[in-house]
C-alpha cells in the first residue's frame, strides 16, 4: 500500500481549495456565526494529550456554549462518566476543536481555538441549573470558526429520521462482553434512563 508523507504529494492529489473555502474563515464570532453557534444545543470537542486524541459529545437544553466575547466561548462540565479524558487533555494540552450541529441543517460550524479550564464560582453560576452547577467550565479562546462543507451530512442522510439503531449492541451488553458477564447486561440497560434522569446536571 502506498502512503502519502508529503504535503507536497498530497496537495497534488486535490489540488487549491475554492476561494469561498478560505474566505468564510473568521477569527472571531460574526453576527451571522452567533446565530448559528447559539441555535446548536450539541457539538463535539476535540483535544490531544500524551495518549492521543479525543472526541467528547458535548450537549445541553439550550446553546451549548456561551459567549464570553467575541474571541472566548465557555462550555459547561456537566455531569459525565468521569473519565475526564477532555478535561485531562486540555491541562497538558490547549489545543481544542468544536463541531457545533443543529438537527435538520447539513451544515456544522468548526472553531479552532486553545482552551483553559476553570472553576471560577462566578461563571459556573452563570450556568445555574435547577440549584445544581457545572463542576468546571472550558473557556476557549477563538483562533479560527469557519463552516464545514455539507457533503459529509447529505451522504449519511444524517438528519432524514430513519432510524438505524436496530441490532446494535447496547452499552450493557458491551460491558457484560468486556467484563466477562461481571457487569453491565440487562440490569445495566433498564436502570440506565432513570440514572440518567437523576443525575443529567
Amino acid at each position: 500500500m502506498n502512503y502519502l508523507n508529503s504535503i507536497e504529494a498530497l496537495e497534488a492529489l486535490y489540488g487549491t481549495p475554492g476561494a469561498a473555502a478560505l474566505r468564510k474563515v473568521a477569527t472571531q464570532i460574526t453576527p451571522e456565526y452567533r446565530r448559528w453557534i447559539m441555535a446548536s444545543r450539541f457539538c463535539v470537542v476535540s483535544t490531544v494529550g500524551p495518549e492521543g486524541a479525543d472526541g467528547s459529545p458535548r450537549g445541553d437544553d439550550g446553546p451549548v456554549v456561551m459567549e464570553l466575547d467575541p474571541g472566548t466561548l465557555a462550555l459547561p462540565d456537566w455531569r459525565g462518566n468521569n473519565r475526564l479524558d477532555t478535561l485531562r487533555n486540555i491541562i497538558r494540552d490547549p489545543r481544542v476543536a468544536l463541531m457545533f450541529m443543529i438537527p435538520g441543517s447539513n451544515n456544522a460550524v468548526r472553531v479552532n481555538g486553545a482552551a483553559r479550564l476553570t472553576d471560577d464560582a462566578d461563571l459556573r453560576a452563570r450556568f445555574e441549573k435547577d440549584g445544581k452547577q457545572p463542576t468546571t467550565v472550558i473557556v476557549i479562546k477563538i483562533h479560527e470558526i469557519y463552516s464545514q462543507c455539507a457533503r459529509a451530512m447529505m451522504r449519511a442522510r444524517l438528519w432524514s429520521g430513519e432510524d438505524q439503531s436496530a441490532g446494535l449492541p447496547t452499552v450493557g451488553e458491551i460491558l457484560a462482553a468486556m467484563t466477562d458477564g461481571a457487569e453491565g447486561g440487562a440490569d445495566y440497560d433498564n436502570s440506565w434512563a432513570a440514572r440518567a434522569a437523576r443525575t443529567m446536571w
